[in-house]
């Protein structure tokens, strides 16, 4: 119990106050500089003994209650306690191995602890949060205090994503906002089903890959973009089945409905088999009418990397995937670890080059081998959001991740490109954040940029390589906001080009420091430094160029100077995009023919360590919901007819 009355109170408190004034008088301390204690107490060589942060605190609002730790030499004395308490304070945590007392007391009243022998340093008592693995391997931590006063935290606050999927579970505290409302903000049903939840389970999941908060768990499983909106457009049943038609339908939904919600990105972690070529197929010529449209699209690239006997499988791009216009995205494996020193491509996720086809008057096919994926993401064992009582838990319950008994926070685990592909997302909602004038072409040069290859992988497993969000978020920041009417070889920095390396988890890395392109890929520091004309809209890389023996000619618009063509199929030594062992030799993928390391890809042929697929492609049975969950992969004609008949048109790429 205290003994001081109030007017004592006041009365040290006028003198304090008095102290503090005289002290900032005689220190001449200007506005929100740091404090520098008497030299009485502390030698002007000394560091200052109060945080930044709390400077701004003591010069603005004096009087304001700030909680605060001060560290002491040894245990806190208790002449420092007492003061402490006279001077209104309250005495928070001591420690028992730590020279320090929590404590929390009138900001005025830092500065003349500040000058006390017996106080080391005083800081403020933030806030914490554990930081989950998905947002520290990927960088997204990291560039959260890469924004602007105008931006803020980079969280993706104010940005809609679009979750085409099984539906949103909006009532999931993964979706709140800080003021416990949802961030679902708009929900719609293509299905036919007359719902919006998620019975299947999927599109929670993947949601919350994307935009999910630090709510659960202590934010052990916060997606990368923790506060852009949900834009829920159902397109796949209860069942997880839909229609070609429904995801055609969700598309042209966020194209219409695009200002309303500022839907800047889509979702797509599902896939159809690739048949016909992206010229004519017609889910991706939706997806071109929405990159038109200004809206990044990010799809699954498939999970079918291997056969049923785990040999390595190319050309198995599932469609969207295939689209030129699109972010392809393939799954990593980080294996649970911050460190990405142990990171590889997953063994299921789906590899380039694309195959879907022409066929001439003359019956020839020509196929479009086009590279992709764009890029890989981590996408195994993911834990994330669970929708209450979903299908795939209650047939699958080791997917099960939940600890609370609490339906709201429910968890579970999810492997695929399906995981890894919102997370590519997020990632656009943060560029987008940081410099709203990013056209989707500039938002996937950027993450291609700063991605970094993974040793051991080649172009058609990896793309560029694996995402890289601090280094796209800092490099985003750099690009000039004023794009418009910007022609070939005008300056695209602000100022100088940045360090191409990113130090995460401890550990530094090259970026890939290059573009990949439909056939081959460019590198080059003008890529970034100078404006090229693919950057605009609509126009996709490859498009006004012309191709022939390896040697490419701009059209004068597309490409400016300094950029350098390479093959493009390289298995990466881990360092730049075109650094490593060619993968393929004489020939390029537009000629319809590669050659390289015992792999054949031809008109009308797939080979794959030593196994020879005439004419085929690999896609996932869709023969019953379970079937599409475990991704069991089986055989189809090239032409499209399935080993086993489907019972729907698309197909999950997660499980």
């Amino acid at each position: 119990m205290r003994w001081i009355t109030k007017q004592s109170k006041r009365m040290i408190t006028g003198y304090l106050l008095a102290s503090l004034l005289a002290f900032l008088s005689v220190a001449e301390i200007p506005f929100g500089a740091q404090l520098v204690p008497s030299a009485q107490a502390q030698t002007t060589s000394q560091p200052p003994k109060v945080a930044p942060d709390l400077v701004a605190k003591i010069t603005s609002a004096p009087n304001a209650l700030v909680s605060v730790i001060i560290k002491t030499p040894a245990t806190p004395s208790s002449n420092l306690l007492s003061d402490v308490w006279l001077s209104g304070g309250l005495i928070g945590k001591k420690y028992a191995k730590f020279s320090a007392v929590s404590v929390k007391l009138p900001a005025f009243v830092v500065a003349i602890l500040a000058t006390r022998l017996d106080v080391e340093f005083i800081s403020s008592d933030n806030p914490t949060a554990a930081s989950g693995h998905l947002e520290t391997t990927t960088g997204a931590a990291l560039s959260r205090s890469y924004g602007t006063t105008a931006t803020g935290s980079i969280d993706g606050r104010g940005i809609g994503i679009a979750i085409l999927d099984s539906g949103v579970n909006a009532d999931h505290h993964a979706f709140r906002t800080d003021n416990s409302t949802t961030r679902v903000v708009a929900s719609v049903d293509l299905t036919g089903e007359g719902r919006t939840d998620d019975p299947y389970g999927h599109g929670t999941h993947v949601a919350s890959l994307a935009a999910g908060n630090a709510h659960i768990s202590q934010g052990a499983y916060t997606g990368i973009a923790p506060a852009a909106n949900i834009i829920n457009v159902r397109v796949l049943n209860a069942q997880g089945q839909g229609k070609t038609s429904d995801a055609i339908a969700g598309i042209d939904w966020c194209i219409a409905n695009k200002d309303a919600y500022n839907i800047r990105v889509l979702n797509l972690s599902f896939g159809a088999t690739a048949v016909n070529s992206y010229q004519t197929d017609p889910l991706c010529q939706a997806v071109r009418r929405a990159f038109n449209a200004g809206i990044i699209v990010c799809v699954a690239a498939g999970n079918s990397g291997k056969d049923t006997a785990g040999n390595k499988i190319f050309g198995a791009i599932h469609t969207p995937g295939i689209e030129p216009s699109a972010i392809t995205v393939g799954a990593a494996n980080t294996f649970g670890t911050d460190s990405r020193t142990d990171d590889v491509v997953t063994t299921y996720s789906s590899r380039g080059p694309t195959r879907g086809y022409t066929v001439d008057a003359l019956g020839v096919k020509h196929f479009d081998n086009i590279i992709k994926p764009d890029l890989v993401a981590p996408g195994n064992k993911l834990i994330e959001a669970k929708a209450p009582s979903n299908n795939l838990v209650s047939t699958t319950p080791s997917l099960d991740a939940s600890t609370n008994s609490n339906p709201d926070h429910g968890v579970m685990y999810m492997s695929g490109t399906s995981m890894a592909t919102p997370v590519v997302a997020g990632a656009a909602a943060l560029l987008i954040q940081r410099n709203p004038a990013l056209t989707p072409n500039l938002v996937k040069a950027v993450l291609e940029y700063t991605a970094q290859p993974l040793a051991g992988f080649n172009t058609l497993e990896q793309g560029a390589g694996q995402l890289n969000v601090e280094g796209a978020v800092r490099l985003a920041g750099l690009v000039r906001q004023d794009l418009a009417g910007r022609v070939l070889n005008d300056p695209l920095l602000v100022g100088p080009a940045p360090t191409p390396v990113s130090t995460i988890a401890g550990v530094s890395f090259g970026w890939s420091s290059g573009l990949v392109q439909k056939y081959d890929c460019t590198t080059g520091v003008n890529l970034i430094t100078k404006f090229q004309g693919v950057y605009g809209t609509g126009i996709v890389w490859g498009d006004g160029i012309v191709w022939g023996d390896g040697i490419v000619w701009g059209d004068g618009i597309v490409w400016g100077d300094g950029i350098v063509w390479g093959d493009g199929i390289v298995t990466s030594d881990g360092t730049t995009l075109a650094s490593g062992t060619l993968l393929v030799r004489g020939v390029t993928l537009a000629n319809g023919i590669v050659w390289g390391d015992g792999i054949v890809w031809g008109d009308g042929a797939v080979v794959a360590d030593g196994r020879l697929m005439s004419d085929y492609n690999l896609a996932l049975s869709t023969s019953a919901s379970a079937t599409i969950a475990i991704g069991q992969a089986i055989l189809t004609n090239g032409d499209g007819t399935p080993g086993m008949a489907p019972t729907t048109d698309l197909l999950l790429e997660g499980w």
